[in-house]
């Protein structure tokens, strides 16, 4: 046969192969442009079954599949990819983030890492090794991260919390370059920063890593606050609040903390942070007896301080002695006139017993905005205060105030929802409640929130 003719057949074989490969790519491309990112992933794949020389289809379809979300299929096509880019080995580990597969993450970050000097790739690994608890590693990822790229304000606050236990010197100023980037981290960085300062003033070593711990819980850091109260018995085992504030991490940690309680009172039976902290541990059980017990012998120690005459209120409450209980939130403002926060605690207290609201809660509620008129929380109380007597138009605007102020100060959100009920606006009630319940950071609030929409939403 000519071989004009052998190749006139094979042209024809060959054209629409080609034709249907470059249209089927078109389409890929074109998902993948618009954001149907799923439909760009199935596109790429079919494309490279036709362009079988084309390996980084392969890749295309693992990248578009885990910007879709479905990693399990990202896996699969990655697994299919002779190589990878940067960006797909970033996707790869992604993905196996996404499906909670830690040591995949690290193993993949690690292999990309002999290839790329990726700022993104050590970012993963640092999420890695934080969830793992693995903060040398995690640190050193950090670094890595911050050499290659440094604008970012987490990377460095994250870096800071953990310098702080082991480089407060150099802590100081990577913390202040994170909240020059983003002012939402400045007020944990002066929490951070002031503690620090304190720290290096201690007599001793074991104190300095206490003011360390203590502030770390202050931010919410309870994982790397247990490791600093840890350092801190390490350094002195007879050092009572160490092991009281262990005991205080593991709880908030969701360990036990009895042992190290019990440790820190067998210690100083005399010391009032010990007292408060084992007032915290038994308010926690629901044992207000024994919680009231703890406050009653701190106030013993330090007649004085009001935060102990607020904690013997709470326990009181609790146990229904509601009389003991006023009388002791009433010692506390007469403790702390001057301070806004003991004249709203007097005024909830009031408002959710329904006692004394108009004769004592309400002018509590009042003096608390007087002396801070711009804290959500003594508006919070003046709201609850005219909701509890009736002052409906009033609360709602106390309350108004208090989130304009705070919009994620969520106590306010359920007065106001329950301002609403009480008015009958149904609707306007139905959206503070649910921005409570699908808050991220609601905490408790959340399950009071489920309560009032079960029974008023059912």
């Amino acid at each position: 046969m000519p071989l004009w003719i052998v190749l006139g057949l094979l042209i024809a074989v060959i054209t629409p192969f080609f034709v249907t490969g470059n249209s089927t790519l078109r389409e890929a491309e074109s998902a993948q442009a618009s954001g149907e990112f799923l439909a760009a992933s199935a596109a790429y794949a079919r494309v490279a079954q036709f362009f079988v020389w084309r390996g980084d289809l392969w890749e295309k379809a693992g990248i578009a599949a885990a910007q879709g979300g479905d990693f399990s299929m990202a896996l699969q096509h990655f697994e299919t990819a002779p190589t990878l880019t940067e960006e797909g080995w970033i996707w790869l580990a992604t993905s196996h983030f996404q499906l909670g597969n830690l040591a995949s993450v690290i193993a993949t970050c690690e292999e990309g890492l002999d290839l790329y000097d990726s700022a993104s790739l050590y970012r993963l690994l640092a999420f890695a090794h934080r969830s793992q608890k693995n903060w040398a590693l995690e640190k050193d990822a950090l670094e890595n991260q911050l050499r290659l790229s440094s604008g970012d304000a987490y990377a460095h606050y994250r870096l800071g919390l953990l310098l702080s236990l082991d480089d407060p010197d150099r802590a100081f100023a990577v913390l202040r370059l994170a909240a020059s980037l983003d002012p939402q981290v400045d007020s944990a960085v002066q929490t951070l920063h002031t503690a620090l300062t304190l720290s290096a003033n201690q007599t001793t070593a074991s104190d300095a890593k206490v003011t360390i711990g203590r502030a770390l819980g202050l931010v919410q850091e309870w994982d790397l606050a247990l490791l600093a109260f840890g350092q801190a018995v390490e350094l002195d085992p007879n050092h009572a609040e160490a092991w009281a504030w262990l005991g205080e991490a593991k709880q908030q940690t969701g360990q036990s903390g009895s042992v190290e309680l019990d440790k820190a009172l067998s210690l100083d039976r005399a010391s009032v942070n010990v007292r408060a902290l084992r007032g915290l541990y038994w308010n926690r059980l629901g044992k207000y007896e024994q919680a009231l017990a703890e406050y009653l012998l701190a106030a013993g120690i330090e007649p004085e301080n009001p935060r102990w005459q607020a904690s013997i209120g709470e326990a009181y409450a609790h146990l229904g002695k509601l009389p003991e209980a006023l009388m002791a939130y009433q010692r506390a403002t007469e403790l702390a006139p001057q301070e806004a926060a003991y004249w709203s605690l007097l005024a909830v207290f009031c408002a959710e017993r329904g006692v004394y609201v108009e004769e004592i809660g309400l002018p509590a509620a009042q003096q608390a905005v007087s002396l801070a008129p711009t804290d959500p929380s003594a508006l919070d109380a003046l709201g609850f205060s005219y909701l509890s007597s009736g002052r409906f138009a009033s609360a709602e605007q106390a309350l108004a105030q208090a989130i304009a102020l705070a919009p994620n100060y969520f106590p306010a959100h359920i007065h106001l929802a329950m301002t609403y009920l009480a008015q009958g606006n149904r609707s306007a009630a139905f959206n503070s409640l649910t921005f409570v319940r699908d808050a991220d950071d609601s905490g408790v609030y959340v399950n009071i929130a489920l309560q009032l929409l079960a029974k008023y939403f059912p």
